[in-house]
């Protein structure tokens, strides 16, 4: 089945959008009135449709310039602003020399872009998630996960990188925010109108619209399928909001993260199962999967089921066809943060892929626990995603060891610094989050060709030649400009809960322009700990209120609505806002927003960051802060670990010190912070010469532009999956597809003849060192050998090696090497190993020898994970 897009995608939605009404006793039908605009305007319509607008500067102003105030009215969307554009106002436009000049450019602009793409090269990536980023009028994400996979399209989109994209399409979204007068949040929700988004209907080769159907627990839930043009590349998402489904199944893409945890599952099953599903339907035929987090895990089991199907494999050799295509990417730092679910409830909807797979229900549900015979543990996604995925990664280098450490449990034989987890730190889309005074100065002043090499050093080193006067104008226009909305904002959020307008005019004249402005904002999770500050008030306020060295601290996020934890923080926070001594000087910002989050970014001096180590997993806020000439304060945590560069920001220490007493550590963490405000960043920023400008600070921007922004564009991450894992699992796929699947095939036989024998292997002799009654000197030869009877097995079925360790505690071994010993003869089903090798290290230490399983196909030891230790 192929797809089809009409040439008026807007008039295809508008009038397939009918469904049957009521309103009381009448019958009614819904007609979307599709809005026309003059020819001369109609490359807006085409600019619209097309997200490549809200990462061109260009784009974003002409748009703009058409109704400022009705534009962020709007949420900054273009769909709308045309929608409503009235006959007087596009005559107007039509006679607006310059307007139209513009609309010109841009549009040849967006042309050049599509039609001059490179061609795509490599497998096809599938990439599938639950929430996507791209933009504030799109309703699709709730916080960093999103907007990190919104800019990763971004930038395949600009690359021309060969991806396709799977995700849903909410109708409510994630909720809006709002604060009451005593702090509590308030959660808004209100429909998306389809019909004002950039959304096309995909339709099959008959122009039928294209619709899928997944079974949820014996019921048969259809979801239509759209696409979201993001530049050169494709999202495609799914909606369960239509007439052919029950209320309840509507419901299922109301809400992203909504309802209870029986409808997080049904949004898992169809965005993993029903995801494929539409791929299928239109044609497309990936050869690599990406489940960015485990919300899409489920993928793997609909994979399975369609290689066995479809090619006539059998489970195991399925198996290795999924796992050899497919990558597993973590953003969780704690096993709490990862989706689990009953088996009771999971027997109401997977229990039909037993047939599928010919599997028992135990080895089902066995995919999802670390013990598949323990009845009491509840089934958790990412170790599903883990086992049908060859690759899995972390997304910065800490985040990879805590992942490696998180899910050592599934492999107990090995230690976690032996995992194959590995990492890919996350990065920022550049043109997206960098303001336009920024850019403009960078092209001129770094390269006109920057956009392209983004990741070249050697373009941001020259920002060292520029004068700080230069650097220090645009700093002062982008935080100005945000204050002055901090202003409006603040005023109108406080007018509208009802404060005291003198209290109101107190607030606002309390913002000095001239002031050091720390910005705090992102998802209100208690370990982000956002009331840090507020350990010591006095303390703070002796900071704030030095007349002559004024400090400003914004705030601003999101808790999850179950998050009770989190909406007390904000509570807390607000009312320290009302404080008499803190009016003016610390602030909370009512529904934080891309939009908000670019002024912020932008606009602020230092982006203040501390979690609770190390359950950042990377953290991107503070790598928008830098490419903007941003400073971060920021715990050693996530991606801040691998930025900090010293003299180009602060940072508290990666370690704890009481590390099972956070009271106290908390406390040391906020005295930390005051000692750094008042000893470093408060007096390198006010040392100022006369015309206002210190050279202290500059050198911090300087060095933060120069030496850390090019290390978090996303054309490093990009690059970095390419080289880390998509080549190697492009190469694997081959392997194990080519001939009918017959690797496939060997493997799946060998695997199961190894385990068949496996605990069958006979010790027959071991020597070894005498290590209990003497030690062995430093720089002595440690010599070993071992006898094994292998059975049914061959010598190089099986290696042996013998692993050091030094004990940290007593439940942790720190891996120090691990020696493979030689084969050196047979006898029979007897084989010899030996090894003789030189410890280059004194200490005492704890050694074993440990069986393993050797294939040339096995792409790493957890592949295979038997083990026999002798």
């Amino acid at each position: 089945m192929t797809q089809h897009f009409s040439e008026s995608p807007v008039f295809q939605a508008s009038t397939s959008m009918v469904g049957n009404l009521t309103q009381g006793g009448a019958k009614l039908k819904r007609i979307f009135i599709e809005p026309k605009l003059p020819d001369g305007l109609a490359p807006l319509t085409e600019l619209a449709h097309n997200l490549w607008w809200c990462w061109n500067h260009d784009a974003i102003e002409l748009f703009q310039s058409i109704d400022p105030q009705k534009f962020i009215a709007l949420q900054y969307n273009p769909v709308a602003l045309l929608d409503e554009l009235s006959i007087e106002r596009a005559q107007e436009l039509l006679a607006d020399k310059s307007f139209m000049s513009n609309l010109k450019k841009v549009y040849q602009d967006f042309r050049n872009y599509l039609d001059k793409a490179p061609a795509k090269t490599g497998p096809q990536i599938a990439y599938f998630c639950m929430e996507y980023g791209l933009h504030q009028s799109l309703r699709l994400y709730s916080g960093g996960l999103g907007v990190l996979a919104g800019d990763y399209l971004k930038e395949i989109s600009d690359r021309n990188a060969n991806f396709v994209a799977v995700g849903l399409l909410y109708r409510y979204g994630y909720f809006q925010q709002g604060i009451s007068i005593n702090g509590e949040q308030l959660h808004h929700s209100d429909a998306a109108k389809f019909t004002q988004l950039p959304l096309q209907p995909v339709r099959d080769a008959r122009g039928e619209w294209i619709k899928i159907h997944v079974n949820l627990s014996g019921r048969t839930v259809w979801a239509k399928v759209w696409q979201l043009p993001v530049g050169r590349m494709s999202l495609y998402l799914l909606d369960t909001d239509i007439d052919d489904n029950t209320w309840e199944d509507r419901s299922i893409t109301h809400q992203l993260y909504g309802g209870d945890n029986e409808n997080r599952l049904r949004q898992e099953l169809l965005l993993g199962i029903g995801g494929l599903r539409a791929l299928t339907a239109m044609g497309v035929q990936p050869d690599l999967f990406h489940l960015n987090e485990g919300h899409a895990a489920f993928l793997g089991l609909e994979r399975l089921r369609n290689y066995m199907k479809d090619q006539g494999l059998n489970y195991d050799e399925a198996l290795e066809v999924v796992r050899s295509t497919q990558l597993f990417t973590t953003h969780t730092p704690v096993p709490a943060g990862h989706d689990t679910f009953s088996e009771g409830l999971l027997r109401d909807y997977l229990y039909e892929y037993t047939y599928a797979l010919d599997l028992p229900w135990e080895s089902l549900i066995g995919l999802g626990r670390v013990d598949a015979t323990d009845a009491t543990e509840l089934f958790n996604v990412s170790h599903l995603a883990i086992r049908t995925s060859q690759e899995v990664n972390g997304v910065s280098r800490l985040h990879g060891e805590v992942s490696q450490r998180m899910f050592e449990e599934l492999n107990p034989d090995y230690n976690y610094a032996e995992s194959n987890i590995g990492y890919v730190t996350n990065s920022v889309h550049f043109p997206t989050w960098v303001a336009r005074e920024w850019l403009d100065f960078y092209q001129k002043k770094l390269g006109k060709d920057i956009l392209d090499h983004q990741i070249d050093k050697k373009y941001w080193e020259k920002i060292h030649a520029v004068p700080d006067a230069e650097i220090m104008a645009i700093r002062r226009q982008l935080k100005k400009r945000l204050l002055d909305w901090v202003r409006q904002s603040l005023s109108e959020d406080l007018m509208r809960r009802g404060d005291n307008p003198r209290n109101i005019f107190e607030i606002v004249n309390a913002i000095k322009d001239d002031a050091l402005v720390f910005g705090f904002a992102r998802r209100f999770a208690t370990y982000k700990r956002a009331t840090l500050l507020f350990s010591n008030e006095k303390r703070l306020a002796d900071i704030v209120n030095n007349a002559d060295k004024p400090v400003i601290f914004l705030f601003a996020g999101k808790a999850h609505p179950a998050d009770k934890g989190g909406q007390e923080f904000i509570r807390l926070v607000y009312n320290v806002t009302k404080n008499p001594q803190f009016k003016g000087k610390v602030i909370f910002l009512e529904n934080y927003s891309m939009e908000m989050a670019k002024l912020l970014v932008q606009g602020v001096d230092v982006w203040l960051n501390n979690p609770t180590r190390p359950k950042e997993a990377s953290g991107t806020s503070g790598m928008k802060a830098v490419m903007n000439g941003v400073m971060n304060f920021s715990v050693l945590d996530g991606w801040w670990c691998e930025g900090y560069r010293p003299g180009a920001g602060w940072a508290l220490p990666e370690k704890d010190t009481y590390p099972d007493q956070p009271a106290l550590q908390n406390e040391l963490d906020a005295e930390t912070i005051y000692n750094t405000l008042e000893n470093d960043i408060v007096p390198t920023y006010y040392d100022q010469d006369k015309n206002g400008i210190s050279a202290r600070w500059v050198s911090h921007i300087k060095k933060t532009i120069a030496e850390i922004a090019p290390e978090f564009v996303m054309g490093r991450m990009l690059d970095d999956y390419q080289e880390r894992f998509y080549s190697k699992l492009g190469q694997r796929s081959k392997q194990i597809k080519q001939k009918d699947f017959s690797a496939a095939r060997d493997l799946a036989r060998w695997k199961s003849r190894v385990s068949a024998s496996w605990d069958a292997i006979e010790l027959v002799d071991l020597q070894a060192p005498d290590t209990f009654n003497r030690s062995l000197p430093l720089g002595e030869k440690f010599e070993a050998k071992a006898i094994l009877h292998l059975q049914d097995l061959k010598p190089e079925d099986v290696g042996i090696e013998v692993v050091f360790y030094k004990r940290i505690s007593e439940k942790e071994l720190e891996l120090l090497f691990a020696h493979e010993m030689k084969q050196t003869g047979t006898k029979g089903a007897e084989a010899t190993y030996q090894c003789s090798f030189v410890p280059q290290t004194a200490g005492v230490f704890e050694f074993g020898f440990r069986v393993f399983p050797k294939h040339p196909l096995l792409p790493h030891r957890q592949d295979f994970g038997l083990v026999r230790w002798l």
